[in-house]
């Protein structure tokens, strides 16, 4: 049975409670361990939060243990990319990665940054899937078809993976980032964002099986419209371009994914849907660290969301029980 467990970006201190209150216990080599369950990890370990070498610490033994499994989030896409100059040196780029670059030496940096390139982009587990941001069936076969399985495995994939109009660039994008649906196409204003940058593409609410227009597939939530407002309702209209349309996730098997800075608790649609289910609920911007305990049902339960409790917090060192 599975733990699937949301963004973590450096939030030890609650992943380590998280854990805790799922009953996972450190062995005698450190590392936790459950009984009977294992953790998935749905991606963004890294960036933003204060503790970002404890979290990778944690994380990557579980991992080598085979007390977890883990899915590449865009942040260790992101990582890997700068670390190679694949990734622009911006400002905004370098501001996004601060946290990564500040608290790890760079020897720390290129351990991890390696790591990160043995991840694979989706895990197929028979009863669940996962994914960072979308699973996207087309961009899944893009990805084999170029570096003959779940993962970029050398350095020409991480190059074709960061140029604009290769193949590999669009299936990971959608894969890591998910998709967006040009809102003009459809006859709908621009939004700004919180940073008041316009955009003129909305992600595409790829987890609702039942949307079909531009209102129910374009995410707008949070937009402002260029004078600061709540960008007003999009308009009732049929999405009638397949391509659009072909992001929607239909197959009837539990479908795990992050990415998405959700708040909590999970709306009905917005969060999770009868076989999808968001477990990011932005942990390091003051939200809750979830977790979705599975326990081999054919659909998702809201029952299910485990959030982190704070009341309920990790052993230290002398409490643990070997």
């Amino acid at each position: 049975m599975y733990d699937i467990i949301g963004d973590i970006h450096g939030c030890a201190p609650q992943l380590k409670d998280q854990l805790n209150q799922l009953g996972y216990r450190h062995d005698e080599d450190g590392v936790y361990r459950h009984p009977e369950r294992t953790v998935v990890f749905v991606g963004d370990l890294i960036d933003r939060g204060a503790h970002q070498l404890e979290v990778l610490q944690i994380v990557k033994a579980m991992v080598d243990a085979g007390s977890a499994k883990i899915v590449m989030g865009n942040h260790e896409f992101n990582a890997i990319a700068y670390a190679k100059g694949l990734r622009e040196h911006s400002a905004k780029n370098t501001k996004q990665h601060k946290a990564f670059l500040d608290q790890l030496t760079p020897a720390e940096q290129r351990y991890f940054v390696e790591w990160f390139t043995t991840l694979p982009l989706w895990l197929d587990l028979g009863g669940i899937r996962v994914v960072h941001a979308c699973w996207h069936k087309d961009s899944m076969k893009a990805v084999v078809e170029e570096c003959g399985s779940d993962r970029l495995t050398d350095e020409q994939h991480y190059v074709d993976a960061t140029t604009e109009g290769s193949p590999l660039y669009a299936a990971v994008e959608t894969l890591l980032k998910g998709p967006e649906i040009s809102l003009t196409k459809y006859g709908a204003d621009p939004y700004w964002d919180k940073d008041h940058h316009m955009r003129t593409y909305a992600r595409i609410r790829w987890w609702d099986h039942d949307a079909s227009t531009l209102r129910d597939l374009a995410e707008t939530r949070g937009a402002l419209t260029e004078n600061g407002l709540p960008y007003p309702e999009l308009a009732d209209r049929a999405i009638d371009s397949p391509v659009d349309r072909s992001y929607v996730y239909t197959d009837k098997v539990p479908l795990f994914y992050g990415h998405y800075w959700r708040q909590w608790e999970p709306v009905h649609r917005d969060d999770w849907t009868t076989y999808t289910a968001c477990v990011d609920f932005s942990a390091v911007k003051g939200g809750t660290l979830v977790a979705y305990r599975w326990n081999g049902e054919p659909e998702i339960k809201w029952e299910n969301y485990i959030p982190h409790d704070p009341s309920i917090v990790s052993p230290t060192p002398a409490d643990r029980t070997v």
